[in-house]
């Protein structure tokens, strides 16, 4: 890599605050908040909306869309009006 170049690369917290969750990384983005982690050390938090802890995919609360029902109460509704019939 070239010098002078690339931001820098340091360590910093994320935070998930709806599920109480946060991970020290490294990255290029840097937050004006700073907390004490685990270590003792002192990192720049960024606080995030959602995060793996609390997105419904992961957590297994993701809502099944029937779409097969939609499709049925659709052709029921307006089955037999379309052009190509």
């Amino acid at each position: 890599m070239k010098n002078g170049i690339h931001p820098a690369y340091e360590p910093v917290v994320f935070r998930d605050r709806a599920a109480g969750y946060a991970f020290l990384t490294r990255s290029t983005a840097t937050g004006e908040k700073t907390v004490e982690w685990e270590d003792g050390n002192t990192y720049p938090v960024i606080d995030v909306e959602i995060s793996s802890a609390s997105h419904p995919f992961y957590t297994g609360t993701a809502r099944v869309l029937d779409t097969a029902g939609r499709v049925e109460r659709f052709e029921r509704r307006y089955g037999g009006r379309g052009a190509g019939r």
